[in-house]
């Protein structure tokens, strides 16, 4: 599977992450926390929240070159350095830690209806994140910066590399249209982080992708993530697949016998359950 090519719908940032993409949503609303299975197809059009305009597309920047490998110390972590169980929530080949307000968002490849991607969004801002599989003596960072640098070019856009808290990040920018037909560049940045047999990509998009402030929310999270490689042989660049939440056990219902009710050993409604799933909804084309 190619790491960034699908055939049919792009991603946001400008490149793509998987082949064929089917169109379903589920959302889960509770305690102020969501999470919602979607992806649908992203192309021209408006630009979207947090596009800097600009008098006209820019020239490509040139690829990006080695860079020292980012101190993993405080994360992200391999499932190895951290215990099994330590209140994060397992999605499969990621496992992230809670926070408030925080929305989960779930791209499903449509052939095989497995989970590729994870959006995590708070307060306007986004970061979608994808895990690898990656050479065992080799990092694949520093190569896949430059196939970004040329995706970026292909589509009229910039590129720069900068330092960044997790080591050598891209900050692109590609043209868009705005709603008065005027062009702007919309800010993605991407980050990428090499750790033991396994590649993190996380892609940041709205004010995270070009604000300091914004960003370390989502930084935080990124900071938090373990990542569960599991010891099946795979190709470089093979994508470990993700995982929806499992609902969490219902309580039994109260034995006192007690109405349900304010007040009452058994209430009234379900007990916060932030992961549950909801209704589904799916397109079909």
């Amino acid at each position: 599977m190619s790491l960034f090519r699908r055939k049919r719908a792009k991603d946001t940032e400008g490149t793509s992450t998987a082949e064929g993409t089917s169109t379903a949503e589920e959302t889960s609303t509770t305690g102020g926390t969501s999470t919602t299975e979607e992806t649908s197809p992203a192309g021209g059009g408006d630009a979207g929240a947090g596009a800097v305009e600009v008098g006209g597309p820019g020239d490509a920047a040139a690829a990006a070159g080695p860079a020292v490998a980012p101190d993993r110390s405080r994360g992200p972590f391999d499932s190895s350095e951290v215990p099994d169980e330590d209140g994060r929530l397992p999605l499969g080949g990621l496992r992230l830690a809670g926070r408030e307000g925080m929305e989960l968002r779930f791209e499903v490849e449509e052939a095989s209806q497995r989970v590729i991607a994870v959006t995590v969004a708070v307060a306007g801002s986004a970061v979608q994140l994808q895990v690898f599989a990656a050479p065992r003596t080799a990092g694949v960072w520093d190569e896949i910066r430059g196939e970004i640098a040329a995706a970026v070019a292909a589509q009229g856009g910039t590129v720069e590399e900068r330092p960044g808290p997790f080591g050598a990040e891209l900050l692109s920018r590609l043209p868009v249209r705005t709603g008065d037909g005027r062009t702007a560049h919309q800010p993605t940045r991407f980050v990428g982080v090499d750790g033991p047999r396994w590649f993190l990509r996380a892609v940041f998009s709205g004010a995270a992708a070009h604000d300091a402030q914004a960003a370390r929310p989502l930084e935080d999270v990124v900071r938090d993530v373990v990542v569960v490689r599991g010891p099946d042989a795979m190709a470089p660049r093979e994508l470990i697949p993700l995982a929806l939440p499992k609902a969490r056990p219902q309580q039994a219902p109260a034995e006192s016998g007690e109405p349900a009710g304010e007040g009452g050993a058994a209430s009234g409604r379900d007990d916060l359950d932030p992961f549950k799933r909801g209704p589904e909804i799916t397109e079909v084309r």
